[in-house]
């Protein structure tokens, strides 16, 4: 309709001006010179009034889509104007910006959605073009690199050399794994980069995964298999072995008592005294393998919620005789009213374990500390760590040290840790180990 006014004001001038330059041409003829100055006049005004009207809208289009491109939305053209072709076109360009506006805002509104997401994905997630700039790294890269803000990949030589020569090449691949180190702990990542293009500007899109904690819970899974093969073979074994050597030894037993002669006393004495030691050790290789089995039957949890004092409360009890006075045990929780939901006697267990560990490794050692603390980490997330000044555990041992059967004790079945650590995969979480030789050693319970 707007179109319609203008080109019907555009032809009545059109008109207009055709009649004037006739009007000119014939008062030039009849040398009529008055009208003829007039005439000109008229046909000057005329022109330049076309020009204005046409130049009118189209400063007014041109005006409209520079707002839009500046994505100014609270343009608003005049609607009350008496041309009435003004006022359509007005109306349709207000039209056209509302609907242009909601179409922004609902655009806003998804990729304000769609960042949140990326920004709460447990992966990391990172965009960079061929001058090596990074548009986007979401904060579970940042942590996972423990560097912010990422700005350039030139950055992640700061990280590791050899993370930052995956990505130099600018190039694709399917999956690589990478094992970063930091002076807090080791981090196994599980790399894909996959190009794509955003315009027509080329960029590599990286995911970055953290797969420690599948590793982790693959090899207990496998040392439980392995156990268990174990186990059951060793318990067919030696029951019959024990159960036999038991009736021989009560049936020589038998005889010595009731025989006076006919055999060999000092013989008798050295068969009995051989079948007691058969017996004796084949019973404690018995516990050593039933203690096994205790990693192989770790419950389902029961976990409640509980508050973190009650627990502590427990466990400073059934710890208190390991504080000696070259040894001193703290507790603390931040903030007070802490609550875990966990399984209270399993989480119990494994303090239990990690604070006698503690203890142990500050036997003969003067000013020896052991502390536990339980609190939330700048994530909101809940942890338990317990930490001592011993002599700490060397960095070549620090992955053999939740291995089944492995221990430093002269007396020890190297099962605590690797259980401790089934426990808390049994809970969703972690155990993290931190060691610095000679200055402290941490162990940190994740939930």
């Amino acid at each position: 309709m707007a179109s319609r006014n203008f080109y019907l004001q555009l032809i009545v001038r059109v008109i207009f001006l055709t009649l004037t330059a006739l009007g000119i041409g014939y008062t030039f003829v009849q040398e009529r010179y008055v009208a003829l100055g007039f005439c000109v006049i008229l046909l000057v005004a005329q022109t330049v009034s076309l020009i204005s009207f046409i130049n009118a809208t189209n400063r007014k289009i041109a005006y409209f889509f520079d707002a839009i491109k500046n994505e100014d939305f609270t343009l608003r053209f005049p609607e009350r104007v008496t041309i009435k072709s003004f006022k359509e076109l007005n109306q349709s360009l207000n039209r056209v910006n509302g609907l242009i506006q909601e179409v922004h805002l609902q655009l806003q509104i998804r990729e304000n959605y769609y960042q949140e997401i990326l920004k709460q994905a447990n992966i990391g997630i990172m965009t960079f073009n061929e001058k090596g700039h990074i548009l986007f790294a979401n904060p579970t890269l940042e942590k996972l690199l423990n560097y912010s803000p990422l700005n350039h990949i030139k950055q992640l030589r700061q990280i590791d050399p050899g993370l930052y020569a995956i990505f130099e090449p600018f190039a694709s691949f399917e999956r690589k794994l990478f094992q970063l180190t930091n002076e807090r702990e080791q981090r196994q990542l599980a790399l894909k980069c996959t190009p794509m293009t955003m315009g027509k500007e080329a960029l590599l899109l990286v995911v970055a995964q953290d797969i420690h904690y599948e590793l982790d819970e693959k090899e207990t899974d496998s040392w439980v298999k392995l156990i268990r093969v174990l186990t059951h073979e060793i318990m067919n074994t030696i029951t019959p072995i024990t159960s036999i050597s038991d009736s021989i030894l009560k049936h020589l037993k038998s005889v010595a008592s009731e025989t006076t002669g006919g055999l060999d006393h000092d013989k008798m004495t050295s068969s009995i005294k051989g079948l007691k030691v058969i017996r004796d050790q084949g019973g404690d290789l018995m516990e050593f393998v039933q203690s096994y089995r205790s990693f192989l039957n770790v419950p389902k949890p029961d976990k409640i919620l509980i508050p973190a004092h009650k627990l502590f409360e427990k466990a400073r009890v059934l710890t208190s005789k390991e504080a000696n006075k070259n040894t001193k045990i703290s507790w603390s929780i931040k903030p007070n009213d802490l609550e875990l939901f966990i399984d209270e006697k399993q989480i119990t267990q494994v303090l239990i374990n990690l604070v006698k560990n503690a203890a142990h490794s500050l036997e003969g050692q003067e000013n020896g500390n052991i502390h536990v603390i339980a609190a939330r980490d700048e994530n909101d997330k809940k942890y338990i760590e317990v930490r001592d000044n011993g002599p700490g555990i060397p960095k070549e041992l620090i992955d053999e040290i939740f291995v089944p059967f492995f221990t430093t004790k002269d007396k020890g079945t190297g099962i605590g840790l690797s259980l401790s650590r089934q426990i808390l995969q049994r809970h969703g979480g972690s155990l993290k180990l931190h060691s610095i030789p000679e200055k402290e050693t941490i162990f940190t319970l994740l939930f």
